[in-house]
């Protein structure tokens, strides 16, 4: 019989200090620290590293997980654990030390309501001396701004005011040639302003279409129901020339 009092309880057990690797684990590294002999103990800790590999096969996609195995034995151990190791032995004031603070880029854009990114396009357009691919440059920058525009304003911004800020940024340089669509959700221009875009005349045309299977739909809902009580009237006459021609088949 189980004796009530040699029963083991979390309670009772120590901090488990890497709750992915268990308490098995951590016991075994508890026990190299009992180990006497350095060789031996050697031996053992490249066991419990191949073991805690064993235990997190997720870690073998990592970059230097065998380097994240040794320092988690390390950190099991208190960093009191005294072997060999194939890398650097983390201590724990690494530990606990806070990483650097990341230099945040200083970026002032000349114009806030583009950003900084369409300045850095804008140069890389004028040194461009491919007049394609400049020209190709100029379109994107205007689609850019006047859908940033859109984005931010009640109401759509015209393609000559696109033009002349344009202008003014690049000193004249850039003129793009194309007629820049942006659909604003508070559009109210007419079919025809821009049909090229596929948003005046295809729409309309989409409508015509739309309603014309409408009417064939109804036309033929009246004609089905027209025709609905010759049917009827003439009783179960079509379904006994079916039943001949079915036999006569088969």
């Amino acid at each position: 019989m189980l004796n009530v009092d040699e029963m083991e309880y979390n309670t009772g057990r120590n901090h488990l200090i890497m709750k992915e690797y268990g308490r098995h684990i951590q016991k075994m590294v508890e026990y190299l620290l009992t180990i006497q002999d350095k060789e031996e103990r050697q031996r053992n800790a490249y066991a419990v590293i191949e073991l805690m590999g064993f235990l997190n096969p997720h870690l073998k996609n990592v970059e230097d997980f065998r380097h994240k195995l040794w320092d988690h034995l390390f950190l099991i151990s208190d960093f009191t654990l005294d072997v060999e190791s194939p890398y650097p032995i983390p201590t724990r004031e690494t530990l606990k030390a806070k990483p650097d603070v990341l230099a945040y880029p200083k970026k002032y854009p000349k114009f806030n309501h583009l950003g900084k990114n369409i300045e850095v396009i804008i140069d890389k357009a004028l040194k461009e001396e491919n007049p394609e691919k400049k020209q190709g440059f100029a379109n994107a920058i205007a689609y850019y701004m006047k859908l940033t525009y859109s984005n931010w304003h009640k109401e759509l911004v015209h393609d000559d005011n696109i033009q002349s800020e344009l202008s003014a940024i690049t000193k004249g340089e850039l003129e793009f040639n194309t007629r820049p669509f942006v659909k604003h959700r508070t559009d109210n221009r007419n079919e025809d302003d821009y049909g090229s875009g596929g948003g005046g005349r295809n729409s309309g045309q989409y409508r015509k279409n739309f309603g014309g299977r409408n009417n064939g739909g109804g036309n033929n809902r009246g004609r089905d129901n027209n025709r609905g009580g010759g049917r009827d009237n003439r009783g179960g006459g079509d379904n006994r020339n079916n039943n001949r021609n079915f036999k006569k088949r088969y």
